[in-house]
C-alpha cells in the first residue's frame, strides 16, 4: 500500500475519533476538540491527493476510498452536529434546527445521486472530470462545519454565537452551491444517461473526454 492510500486510510480512521471527542462531554471544549479533528481529517484530503498526482501513485484502491472517506467523514459530522443545539443557537431556535435537518438530508442526497451518476459513467466507460463548483461546495462545507463544532462549546458568549453565526451563513452557501454544483454537474455530463445505441458494424465506439474522474 502506497503512501496516499495510507493517508486515506488515515483520514477513516480519524472518524471514530472525532465521534468520540463530539459526544465526550465529560471533556472541557469537546466539540472544539471534534473541531480540530475535523480540520486535521479533511485537510488530508488535499495531501494524499497531492502525493498521488505529483508522484505518479494514483491507483484503484485510491480513487476507490478516497472519495468514500470524504463522504463519511463530512455525512458523519453532520449527522452528529443534529443531535446537539448547534444548529438552534438563538434567535433560531427550533426552526434553525428544522431548518439545519432538510440542508442535512439535501446534502446526503446530492452525494448519493452524483455518486450514483457517476457509477452510471464508469458502467459506460467515461471518465468524468471534476466540477470546480462542487470543489467550492466543499470549501464552504467544511469552513462550515468547522466553524459550528468550534463556536458549539461557547454558545453562552457573545463571541462563540458570532462565530456560530458566520458557520451559519457558510452553511447555508454550502448547501445552495450543493444543489447548483449537482445541478451542473449532471447536466454537463447529459450524455451519460442517454441510451447506448448500438454502433454499426466495423465502427469504434469513442470514450469520454479526458479527466481525473473525482467530483467533490
Amino acid at each position: 500500500m502506497n503512501l496516499p492510500n495510507k493517508i486515506t486510510l488515515t483520514r477513516i480512521c480519524m472518524i471514530p475519533v472525532f465521534i468520540l471527542f463530539f459526544f465526550l462531554d465529560v471533556v472541557p471544549c469537546n466539540e472544539l476538540i471534534a473541531a480540530v479533528v475535523f480540520v486535521v481529517a479533511a485537510s488530508t484530503d488535499a495531501l494524499d491527493g497531492h502525493i498521488a498526482r505529483s508522484r505518479h501513485l494514483v491507483t484503484d484502491l485510491g480513487k476507490f476510498l478516497d472519495p468514500i472517506a470524504d463522504k463519511v467523514l463530512v455525512s458523519t459530522a453532520l449527522i452528529c452536529m443534529l443531535t446537539k443545539p448547534i444548529f438552534s443557537v438563538a434567535p433560531f431556535g427550533w426552526a434553525g434546527l428544522a431548518i439545519a435537518a432538510v440542508c442535512v438530508s439535501v446534502i446526503l442526497a446530492r452525494e448519493l445521486i452524483v455518486s450514483g451518476f457517476r457509477m452510471i459513467a464508469a458502467g459506460k466507460h467515461l471518465v468524468l472530470a471534476a466540477d470546480k463548483l462542487g470543489k467550492i461546495k466543499t470549501t464552504f462545507q467544511d469552513a462550515a462545519i468547522a466553524l459550528l463544532l468550534a463556536a458549539a462549546p461557547f454558545l453562552d458568549q457573545t463571541a462563540g454565537r458570532i462565530v456560530c453565526y458566520v458557520g451559519l451563513v457558510c452553511f447555508v452557501l454550502c448547501t445552495l452551491l450543493t444543489v447548483v454544483s449537482g445541478m451542473n454537474y449532471i447536466l454537463k455530463n447529459k450524455q451519460v444517461l442517454r441510451a447506448e445505441v448500438p454502433a454499426p458494424a466495423g465502427s469504434i465506439a469513442s470514450e469520454g473526454d479526458e479527466g481525473n474522474g473525482e467530483t467533490k
